[in-house]
């Protein structure tokens, strides 16, 4: 059974979910998605979901601010409707994000919460585990994570001189003239995050990169990259094992390749939802 969640976050936003959720399991996988992975631009989660909740795991599909580029949401503690997205995103509120979805599961009874992310979502999991040292999650499961130094490398210099400009001149809200990364229509204090203070550049390519938030992650897990990951350089296998030789559990994380696949999983999503499944029922054993 699919249905609609709407977790609240501290600030009171209420953010869309869904739950695949039969009835009566204790261990639920959150799927923290990245940025504008939703159900119409990536139906690995539809794959991932069904597969887990017929096999008496539960599944939340977890939407966080930038699911979309714009999207409407009511903040319950204002009562008033509210725009986020991808668009005015804030980093310092990815904590509060993932902690209504871990704080729903807790209020529903899961008693083991397996956190996963996605993409961007899986640098999501990342900040969160490392400051979060006394959550309830169990394991992590990290799919693709995001090198932020190969999605940020065809921001020109032009459009860095203009995102400093209105920061500069109090136009933090202001939309830019130009779709941020190419791609991302964004305003200027977001997009000043994305570059100058971004805690989700937390994986790397380069050895010498800072790896400190996945070095403060307790939970072991298993980390996924399909062979043909674009993200890495060319690189996917070398990039997700330099990532897990800076994990606490190096030894006992799970480092698994997807044959055949890129950063979306496509014409892999069912192969991807069987591999969850095997790892979820080997954590519950």
């Amino acid at each position: 059974m699919r249905r609609l969640i709407q977790p609240q976050t501290r600030r009171g936003v209420l953010l869309d979910g869904v739950l695949f959720d039969k009835g009566g399991e204790s261990t639920v996988v959150i799927a923290i998605t990245g940025i504008h992975g939703n159900f119409y631009s990536n139906p690995m989660y539809y794959n991932i979901g069904d597969t887990l909740s017929a096999n008496g795991i539960a599944f939340i599909y977890a939407q966080t601010n930038d699911a979309f580029s714009k999207m409407e949401t009511l903040n319950a503690k204002t009562g008033k409707k509210e725009l986020i997205g991808s668009f005015n995103e804030c980093f310092d509120d990815i904590c509060d994000d993932i902690n209504a979805y871990v704080s729903y599961a807790e209020s529903k009874g899961y008693s083991n919460i397996i956190l996963a992310g996605h993409s961007l979502g899986a640098n999501k999991v990342i900040h969160y585990l490392a400051n979060a040292p006394q959550s309830p999650v169990s394991h992590f499961i990290l799919v693709s994570p995001a090198n932020m130094k190969y999605m940020l490398e065809n921001v020109t210099d032009e459009e860095r001189q203009i995102i400093r400009y209105f920061i500069d001149n109090g136009m933090e809200e202001k939309m830019l003239p130009f779709p941020f990364m190419g791609w991302a229509p964004m305003i200027a204090r977001t997009a000043w995050q994305w570059l100058w203070r971004n805690p989700l550049d937390n994986v790397h390519s380069d050895p010498n990169g800072d790896f400190s938030e996945v070095e403060r992650i307790w939970q072991t897990g298993a980390l996924i990259i399909g062979t043909y990951d674009r993200f890495s350089y060319g690189e996917p296998k070398a990039f997700i094992e330099l990532i897990n030789s800076h994990t606490i559990h190096k030894d006992e994380n799970e480092v698994i390749f997807v044959e055949g696949t890129g950063h979306v999983y496509t014409k892999r999503e069912q192969m991807l939802a069987e591999i969850i499944l095997r790892l979820v029922n080997k954590w519950k054993a």
